[in-house]
């Protein structure tokens, strides 16, 4: 019995696509695809130009150039007294801040240039080692204070992130039988959504008297419990990367080691981890920038307290309350501070410094990644 056939597919009209239309609904995607990612660019440019703008405008104030200067005064008077320093301290304090060169002659002495001037408001902003802008009378901007209790909170985060991360990603990858993997993998993504502001009260009203039935000197505020609970909050981060670099390595290099007769362990400590080096040393500079950025855990169990630098060392005692540049900048957001004012404007200083720190971290991850991919490829 003869067979009847449809009309070939070129004749047929389901094979002939509408290619004007096709083209116009392609054009409107890439339309909106560049709308969106020019959104995305300018709203990145509008945050660094407005913390540039912001932050040379902290520098050039009139009040912090007379702060700083009435703390120059030990070094331009050597051989007074400390009352001789307090009477011309005070005198400057007296002064018009924006006519400060012109009132300066009435007790002899001559403020910096304007350009030497703001050099030397960024030198001594970074060496300074006390951290006081919100005090009235006796102002101090040295932000290496606040930069050595981030620092200090974020090495003790990542000394629980990195170890624990690491030998979980490890376990996941190597080891974990699939089902297990498939109940422990969404556990661990789970642990990643926890908000910060949980994560904080947890080491306030948990860790931390835990931490003081083993160390008695530990005081309720401290950076100890606040980089433990901070490297918890990390580890999701670490795990999940690291183990993404790990399946990553081919399963050849795998089996040739397994044909050499190298064992699981030694496959993975030889041949394994190196491969992957370049991935879990991203996972980890990544980490880190998580945690120098966190605000809520330190705030709200490192406390606010900006320990001086100074010969008893307490800016890197954990056991005592720090303040990091995170918090700081909650600690004026949220205080008394008048908008404009001086001790406003420092919020965006910090900010400035700690957005060079996180790019320089992440400037180091994307060299790092693209210096030892190609080499596993």
């Amino acid at each position: 019995m003869p067979t009847e056939f449809s009309s070939p597919p070129d004749q047929s009209s389901l094979w002939k696509p509408n290619r004007s239309s096709s083209r116009r609904v392609e054009s409107i995607v890439r339309v909106v695809c560049l709308v969106f990612a020019a959104i995305s660019i300018l709203t990145t440019l509008g945050i660094v130009l407005t913390l540039i703008f912001e932050t040379i405008d902290f520098f050039a104030d009139p009040f912090f150039r007379q702060s700083l200067w009435i703390n120059r005064l030990p070094d331009l008077l050597p051989g007074a007294s400390e009352a001789q320093i307090q009477a011309v301290g005070d005198q400057i304090q007296a002064l018009d801040p924006t006519q400060l060169s012109e009132s300066s002659q009435a007790i002899g002495l001559e403020p910096p240039s304007q350009t030497a001037g703001f050099f030397y408001a960024i030198t001594r902003f970074f060496t300074d080692t006390r951290w006081t802008p919100l005090f009235a009378n006796d102002t101090d901007f040295g932000i290496f204070v606040l930069i050595s209790a981030t620092l200090m909170t974020t090495t003790i985060a990542m000394a629980v992130a990195v170890p624990l991360g690491l030998l979980i990603a490890i376990f996941l990858s190597e080891y974990a039988a699939p089902k297990l993997r498939q109940v422990l993998k969404p556990v661990l993504e789970l642990l990643a959504g926890v908000p910060s502001v949980v994560f904080g009260y947890f080491a306030l009203l948990t860790v931390t008297p835990f931490l003081q039935q083993l160390i008695p000197s530990l005081q309720g505020f401290n950076a100890l419990s606040a980089g433990m609970v901070l490297g918890v909050s990390i580890l999701p981060l670490v795990a999940s990367l690291s183990e993404d670099a790990i399946n990553a390595v081919p399963q050849d290099l795998r089996q040739g080691a397994f044909a050499m007769g190298a064992t699981k362990r030694e496959t993975i400590q030889a041949v394994v981890i190196p491969a992957a080096l370049s991935g879990i040393v991203a996972s980890i500079i990544l980490a880190m920038s998580r945690a120098i950025g966190e605000t809520m855990i330190v705030s709200l169990a490192a406390g606010q307290n900006p320990q001086p630098i100074d010969g008893d060392l307490g800016f890197i005692n954990p056991l005592i309350p720090v303040m990091t540049m995170t918090a700081f900048i909650v600690q004026v957001s949220l205080g008394d501070a008048p908008f404009g004012s001086l001790a406003y404007k420092t919020i965006f200083a910090v900010g400035m410094t700690l957005f060079l720190i996180t790019l320089a971290l992440n400037i180091v991850s994307y060299w790092f990644v693209r210096r030892f991919r190609e080499k596993y490829d």
